[in-house]
């Protein structure tokens, strides 16, 4: 089985969502002294490559212990939008001739190369989904939905006082499903039948998690074609 990592490393001082807790890790134990190594970690729900989960954003919605794992694991199918301009948002009729055929419980990854930004200032500059596109993905049965950007609507700058909109996660969110966000390497995610997973930890009460998102499809050794094809 081949297993490509879609999930950025969680350090000390990587970039957050404005006005998120930092992260910051520290040495609690060490072999020398202890006998055992251990590390002291302070994050939000959100740090690094994670999952929404509907309270997030709505009142009353699932928290992040109370998804069903199976609608975190699924067919992928990766949805390419090259070429973003800063800001720039993805309408459905750029994206549609992509997601036909859609069967239920396919998780649909939107891949626009701007993770190559991820811990810049132009990561938060990033391109948005249309909210139709979440409507329609959702009336088709799809219920994850992940991004390789910070967030999947506009993202405020940290002096901005108005209220956050976020169109996209009330449809998603306020059906019952999921947002993954901070995905990277989605390029590497090229095999028809590659199987998506992100798996949260089991946070009671919360309202998102880290996770470690992987793509996986059978190697080519095992498929009895040594070229992959």
């Amino acid at each position: 089985m081949r297993v490509v990592d879609l999930s950025h490393p969680v350090r000390t001082g990587m970039q957050v969502f404005p006005g998120d807790p930092h992260v910051r890790t520290r040495t609690a134990a060490t072999v020398a002294q202890d006998g055992f190594r251990v590390a002291e970690l302070h994050l939000g729900t959100h740090s690094g490559t994670h999952v929404d989960a509907p309270s997030h954003t709505v009142e009353g919605g699932a928290d992040v212990d109370a998804l069903e794992l199976s609608s975190l694991v699924g067919p992928a199918r990766v949805v390419d939008v090259p070429g973003c301009a800063p800001g720039r948002m993805v309408r459905w009729a750029d994206v549609a001739g992509q997601l036909e055929r859609l069967a239920p419980g396919t998780i649909v990854l939107f891949r626009t190369g701007w993770s190559a930004h991820f811990g810049t200032e132009r990561y938060l500059e990033h391109p948005v989904l249309d909210p139709e596109i979440a409507r329609r993905l959702v009336a088709a049965g799809v219920r994850t939905l992940g991004v390789d950007t910070l967030n999947p609507d506009p993202t405020p700058t940290a002096d901005a006082t108005d209220p956050v909109a976020l169109p996209v996660h009330e449809v998603v969110l306020g059906a019952g499903g999921a947002i993954v966000e901070n995905l990277t390497g989605l390029a590497a995610v090229h095999r028809p039948g590659a199987v998506f997973a992100a798996l949260p930890l089991r946070l009671a009460g919360l309202d998102g998690s880290p996770v470690r998102a992987v793509a996986m499809w059978p190697d080519a050794a095992e498929d009895g074609d040594p070229a992959g094809r």
